[in-house]
């Protein structure tokens, strides 16, 4: 399976999909087509974390003062569900592979994969 999830309106995810290969990925734009409990438990299952899976930098995450607070897996996977904006993107998927946000080593690590 080869998927991805971004976000149309985000110009790192925009870029991002420019620098990579994308055919034959079936793309989810999470605003207008939301992620799924199964596409959520999904990523977790490949990721092990829904942390790993959560944007810090979201303006929400901030207005919401959620770094004040603990938050649990479960905190982190419902907010997940509740709003696009937590989810770190772009999230590719490659077979049994997570590759999650834009970090310079995350797409070169995908670049590698996609080859």
């Amino acid at each position: 399976m080869k998927k991805v999830y971004f976000l149309q309106t985000c110009d790192t995810c925009r870029r991002i999909l420019k620098e990579v290969n994308t055919e034959g990925f079936e793309r989810q734009e999470i605003k207008t087509n939301h992620i799924s409990v199964a596409q959520l438990e999904e990523m977790y299952a490949i990721s092990g974390s829904y942390e790993a899976l959560f944007n810090k930098r979201a303006k929400l995450y901030k207005a919401m003062d959620l770094k004040n607070q603990t938050l649990s897996e479960a905190d982190y996977r419902q907010y997940l569900l509740d709003e696009y904006t937590f989810l770190k993107r772009p999230v590719f998927i490659i077979d049994d592979e997570i590759f999650i946000g834009n970090s310079k080593k995350v797409v070169e690590a995908l670049k590698t994969k996609i080859k």
